[in-house]
């Protein structure tokens, strides 16, 4: 292994050293917009910022996108003004949760929009959910594409 491989472990948050723990919950402070800097994250949280320094570089909070329940749909929109902003409110009212956003140029007075949501929140079904978007205005087409 040269100088500049690393390599990575997945660790368990129980076995870790506090500093490292620490490090990780100032670093998500500061992702989150908790805090303005690190130096008010690590006085919250209790930490030297020579100790967040020495750790930050090398210690990320794991994501595991396995277990969430994500759609994607594809839409297609009149190009006039608010309609996607109309399509977000509506999802969002449902408790969805936009992850991404990919919208076309409009072309002929149209866009195709495709969405990727997290629906383990949202307090209706997928069926509805798709049933409640088809009835905006300026909402052409909905399809469900994927889902993992």
């Amino acid at each position: 292994m040269s100088g500049d491989e690393k390599k990575f472990y997945m660790v368990r948050e129980d076995i870790l050293p506090e500093s490292i723990l620490k490090t990780v919950m100032a670093k998500e402070m500061i992702a989150r917009g908790e805090v303005n800097n690190i130096l008010e994250a690590v006085e919250r949280i209790g930490i030297a910022r020579s100790t967040f320094y020495k750790y930050k570089d090398g210690v990320f909070s794991f994501f595991n996108a396995e277990n969430m329940q994500i759609i994607n749909i594809s839409l297609l929109l009149k190009h006039l003004s608010g309609v996607l902003s109309g399509v977000l409110n509506c999802i969002a009212a449902l408790d969805g949760n936009v992850l991404t956003i990919n919208q076309n140029l409009p072309l002929h007075g149209v866009a195709y929009v495709t969405l990727s949501i997290s629906i383990e929140e949202m307090i209706v079904s997928v069926d509805e959910l798709i049933i409640k978007l088809q009835e905006l205005d300026g909402v052409l087409n909905v399809e469900i594409v994927g889902k993992s």
